[in-house]
């Protein structure tokens, strides 16, 4: 523990001198009860006139434009300091949510424009795309929506209408994309406390749909601890965010081997390495691995303290 609180120390200061801004505010939030004022300003600096963020808030692609996806990130970092549906903030975000779901209950996941700028492989536009990435990030696009409005109002049906297909989705998956069980995952957690309404608008029980998250996240991740550090890959603590999370029952003694595996792992900086890399683009790839590596570090000592490790 002394060794993780060294660590923990050496990260801070890293953050202070190397992190974007915006993650900088964001650690004085969640480990020096810094003003949850200062995030959000610093965030709405990533957003657009028509209430969407893009200027590379979600480091691995650089569209200045509005995208879902870039918008998906900022929804996280506002609802990660309870921000609530009176900041205006919030309130272009739905608008802009409103204004951009598909007929089908969708955000593209993916723009064209995004060709135009630095990004990641993963992040280049082609047809298809929506088929590849399905329900990420609609689905908790979806769930912001209803979080942030008032029932009965416009956005709440819009949210509905996607949670109810993304429900049926679910239900029949048998496997799933890592990155979508996590939507899926914070969707459950936004809906808790809302299990009959939930219920009434798709048809299935909050109960159902967590057991399902749960098979799937387990299958998800490899048990074999040995490999943990072979590239990217989902972990236990890729899908439980603290000991409260519904799914800490399911991923048994493997959520306290993550956390060893994240205090074993981290460097002389406190950090941990970026395991994925970009095609193209290797200077301005630099510069984003800095911004992975201060958002990583808070989100991990997060969990670390969220489960009595610092």
């Amino acid at each position: 523990m002394q060794e993780l609180a060294q660590s923990f120390q050496s990260a801070e200061r890293w953050i202070k001198r190397c992190a974007r801004p915006l993650e900088a505010a964001r650690w004085e939030y969640a480990f020096r009860e810094g003003p949850a004022d200062r995030v959000v300003d610093i965030l709405t600096a990533y957003q657009n006139s028509d209430g969407g963020f893009g200027h590379g808030l979600e480091p691995d692609f650089w569209l200045p434009d509005s995208s879902p996806m870039a918008s998906w990130a900022a929804s996280r970092i506002l609802r990660e300091v309870e921000a609530g549906p009176a900041v205006p903030t919030v309130q272009s975000l739905v608008e802009y949510l409103c204004q951009t779901q598909g007929e089908d209950g969708l955000w593209p996941a993916v723009m064209p424009a995004t060709r135009e700028y630095p990004h990641a492989p993963w992040h280049e536009w082609t047809e298809g795309a929506k088929e590849q990435w399905m329900f990420n990030p609609s689905v908790e696009l979806a769930a912001c929506l209803v979080h942030w409005s008032q029932p009965g109002s416009r956005a709440a049906a819009q949210g509905w209408q996607t949670i109810q297909l993304a429900a049926t989705r679910l239900v029949g998956c048998d496997v799933m994309d890592m990155h979508e069980i996590s939507n899926y995952i914070a969707v459950a957690e936004l809906m808790a406390g809302r299990e009959a309404e939930f219920r009434q608008q798709t048809g299935y029980g909050l109960a159902e749909i967590q057991q399902k998250l749960a098979d799937l996240a387990v299958a998800a991740v490899d048990p074999d601890v040995s490999k943990w550090a072979q590239g990217y890959r989902a972990l236990p603590l890729t899908f439980v965010q603290g000991p409260d999370s519904f799914l800490c029952a399911a991923f048994g003694d493997l959520v306290q081997e993550n956390l060893a595996f994240y205090a074993e792992q981290a460097d002389e900086n406190g950090l941990w390495p970026v395991t994925w890399e970009w095609a193209a683009y290797p200077n301005e790839f630099a510069a984003a691995k800095r911004w992975w590596q201060g958002i990583i570090a808070l989100e991990r000592y997060q969990a670390l303290r969220a489960f009595g490790w610092l």
